[in-house]
């Protein structure tokens, strides 16, 4: 391989390098949804909405086949509610009370059911 080659090679090697530790770096930001969230906004809408399905604690819902959600990742909460709002995810009773949410209130009450003891971050 000739030196001009040689030096482009290493060139575009350093670049795509770099490129992609600005990329890992950027993903700790991309899976935290709720960066910023206030988990007591979020309290006050799980108390008014989730609560009534989920149960008080969002351990303990009214129905068997209904989650406990308490302590579930917000990435997780984001998505599902998002998906709820879209009409991606099917269920008519999560549709309409996900349909009026704004982002930062499903990043409100995300943080807060993911900042709860539950069965997905209890220590075993």
């Amino acid at each position: 391989m000739n030196q001009e080659l040689q030096t482009m090679c290493r060139f575009g090697f350093a670049r795509g390098r770099a490129a992609l530790l600005v990329l890992a770096g950027a993903l700790p930001l991309l899976a935290a949804p709720a960066f910023g969230a206030d988990p007591e906004a979020g309290r006050k809408l799980a108390e008014g909405q989730c609560a009534a399905c989920h149960g008080k604690d969002l351990m303990t819902p009214i129905d068997p086949s209904y989650p406990r959600i308490a302590g579930q990742f917000e990435d997780y909460v984001v998505k599902a509610l998002g998906d709820y709002q879209s009409g991606a995810r099917k269920n008519g009773v999560m549709g309409a009370i996900a349909k009026p949410l704004s982002k930062a209130d499903i990043e409100n009450v995300a943080a807060y059911i993911g900042s709860l003891s539950g069965p997905l971050n209890q220590k075993k």
